[in-house]
């Protein structure tokens, strides 16, 4: 998922939007990345991939693990390793506050989003606790209730008023 750019000058390069759909989001964070020259060549490719990735803190250090950053197409016998561990650039207090939140149980480090940022890498994290399937039911029954909300009071101000429902509108 390639965008242009949004605004403030980040350029998106990738979402995970499925870890909005597993994960119940509590707050996010901004990290850098340590990265190589074919990595960041292959990300302005948007040649990136989320699944299956999340980040830890080891050793007073953080990581993000299991993200997939294809070879770069025109690189030699020196290219990266896809799968490679890469540190992440925080603060020594996020690092020590994110820790001990990690530590809580059920809670977790997830990407969100993969941009650049005035030239640098930089991947929103998101401090996650898992849904089950009973809460992304009901969180979808609630997103398409709410969109069904606002598409008729869309039309309803388009028409100039009317207070039918979608179902009265069709019977009628």
């Amino acid at each position: 998922m390639t965008s242009q750019v949004d605004g403030g000058g980040d350029r998106t390069i990738s979402t995970n939007r499925r870890a909005r759909h597993e994960y119940e989001i509590l707050e996010t964070v901004e990290a850098g990345l340590v990265l190589r020259g074919t990595e960041v060549k292959s990300l302005r490719a948007a040649g990136v991939t989320f699944k299956d990735s999340y980040a830890t803190i080891r050793n007073g250090e953080g990581w993000l693990l299991g993200c997939h950053i294809n070879p770069y197409s025109h690189g030699t016998d020196a290219n990266h390793d896809p799968e490679r561990d890469r540190k992440l650039l925080l603060h020594r207090r996020e690092i020590a506050r994110l820790s001990g939140r990690i530590a809580e149980r059920g809670l977790t480090l997830v990407p969100l989003r993969l941009y650049f940022k005035d030239g640098h890498a930089k991947i929103e994290l998101g401090l996650g606790r898992g849904r089950k399937l009973h809460d992304k039911r009901s969180a979808l029954r609630e997103r398409d209730v709410k969109r069904e909300m606002d598409q008729d009071a869309s039309h309803a101000m388009k028409t100039g008023g009317g207070r039918r429902s979608r179902r009265q509108r069709d019977e009628w």
